[in-house]
């Protein structure tokens, strides 16, 4: 047995079941990273594009369902594609994910209205869901612990990547091609890694009970119609209606309602698709709780900086978006270094001290903003990016490292699912909390605030020109300076969730 928290020396025994090395190592990696490339490129891409598929589709409306479809189907399947990774082999799932994501892909270079575009976006989300939970199981099923770190920086530096390259790739086409084009890009991107997938990656064969297999159906679909109702509400309310009214109040109280249901539903079934085990683990509850709390905390850089770099600083897109690039960049250095971390104080301990040195990071945003100085948000997005790579990767790989190949599919999606809720919930929370400050901040002036239909984030976000006038550009400065407190809180309670994990985590591989 290795030594709890710290990868240690393998039990023999144990590494005897490992299976062998698989060969052509460096072409699966490609694989795996070309596969989580289709997920991560994908909505920098889109985002590029809005103007020109409104322009060409209408349904000006609606086209926030183009990444709010794409997020809630992705975020709802996951538990479902862990469960079945672990009972069908991880192999298979992501092949069907990968193939669905093409399909979706297609789908969407041939829509024909926005209403059409949106219902393929949320097939290419069923596809991604797949994609980004069975390649990061996959990642812990094929590579020792002494190794899964670098593996699982190189496959997040995809992530990175696609923070970079993606606006501006789909800046290119946009400008020089039809939108369309960028999801037939997916295509040939998607086929190679089915090819390389499909001859190199090889699993042992899974053990089944008296040859029968008992699927969850009704729990995958208890669980899915929950998480529907709970995130649409979350995602939409305060947006496309208000917070108290009717269509919040009866998605929350159904999503609540499906929620009972579900619990019932998945203590009964024989073979759960969300086995009460996830929770019932210290370890993997804690982690759970942290990882939700850390998906709260990246809204309010990945949101509203970009805003603020180009309304209160006056940059142009291109150097806003650098602003905010360096925290993706910096992200995956520093998750590649955290193993150094780990190995010597332990998956918990790194992971705190990840969050607790984000919690000054983020304090310091509002303590500097008075400078209006483009250097400063950068640094301290590099340095945020620094401290999330010291938290996130200790958390992934410490929860595969403490269970068994049969339950890694499960405790995986858990994370992820966990992580993407958390950012759905500090998007509504960061997003009321800004349009709330705006509010009352213009109420003494409303002149200021440009003659448009939506919130006032909605209306600032069209003042792309330079910096926007005096009275607005502090009132946005002010509000998001609450957001980063905002997101400073999250971090403290990721500290507080790890407390309740165990000082070190009990390693079995």
């Amino acid at each position: 047995m290795s030594r709890p928290g710290g990868p240690g020396t393998a039990d023999p025994q144990r590494t005897a079941q490992r299976p062998a090395a698989p060969p052509g190592r460096r072409a699966l990696v490609l694989a795996l990273m070309m596969a989580m490339a289709l997920a991560a490129l994908d909505s920098a891409v889109v985002a590029t594009a809005v103007p020109r598929i409104v322009a060409d589709l209408g349904g000006f409306s609606y086209f926030s369902w183009l990444f709010s479809g794409y997020l809630l189907a992705g975020t709802v399947s996951l538990p479902v594609y862990g469960k079945l990774s672990d009972t069908l082999g991880r192999k298979p799932v992501l092949l069907f994910g990968i193939t669905l994501f093409l399909a979706g892909s297609a789908l969407c270079a041939a829509s024909w209205n926005m209403a059409a575009l949106i219902v393929f976006r949320i097939v290419q989300g069923f596809g991604g869901g797949a994609i980004q939970s069975t390649v990061q199981t996959l990642a812990a099923d094929l590579y020792p612990l002494e190794e899964r770190p670098r593996i699982q920086a190189a496959i997040s530096s995809v992530w990175a990547g696609s923070a970079v390259l993606g606006p501006a790739v789909g800046g290119l086409i946009t400008a020089w091609a039809d939108w369309r084009l960028i999801f037939l890009l997916n295509v040939p991107l998607g086929l190679v890694s089915l090819v390389l997938l499909a001859r190199r990656l090889s699993e042992p064969p899974r053990k089944r009970a008296a040859g029968r297999l008992r699927a969850d159906w009704a729990g995958a679909l208890a669980l899915f119609l929950t998480g529907c109702a709970l995130l649409t509400a979350i995602v939409q309310g305060g947006h496309a209606w208000p917070w108290l009214s009717a269509p919040s109040l009866a998605l929350f109280g159904t999503g609540a309602a499906l929620l009972a249901v579900t619990v019932v539903v998945e203590r009964r079934a024989a073979d759960p698709v969300l086995p009460g085990w996830v929770w019932r683990r210290r370890t993997i509850a804690a982690a759970n709780l942290a990882m939700g709390a850390l998906g709260v905390m990246t809204i309010a850089p990945t949101v509203f900086l970009p805003t603020y770099a180009q309304s209160v600083l006056g940059l142009d897109p291109l150097r806003a978006g650098f602003v905010l690039a360096v925290m993706s960049v910096a992200w995956p250095i520093s998750a590649a270094f955290s193993q150094h971390v780990y190995r010597r104080i332990g998956f918990r301990q790194s992971a705190m001290t990840g969050m607790a040195f984000a919690c000054p990071v983020l304090l310091a945003f509002p303590a500097l903003s008075g400078t209006h100085s483009p250097w400063y948000p950068a640094l301290i997005s590099l340095a945020l990016g620094a401290c999330l790579g010291i938290t996130q990767l200790p958390l992934l790989v410490g929860v595969q490292s403490t269970v068994t190949v049969a339950e890694r599919g499960t405790a995986t999606a858990s994370l992820l699912f966990c992580r993407q809720l958390g950012s759905s919930i500090g998007a509504a929370v960061f997003g009321a909390l800004a349009n709330a400050i705006l509010n009352s901040r213009l109420q003494e002036t409303p002149s200021a605030l440009p003659s448009t239909e939506g919130s006032p984030l909605d209306a600032i976000s069209s003042t792309t020109s330079g910096a926007a006038a005096g009275p607005l550009r502090d009132a946005l400065a002010t509000a998001v300076d609450w957001v980063y407190i905002g997101a400073a809180a999250a971090a403290a309670l990721a500290v507080l969730a790890l407390l309740l994990a165990p000082r070190r985590f009990p390693v079995l591989d």
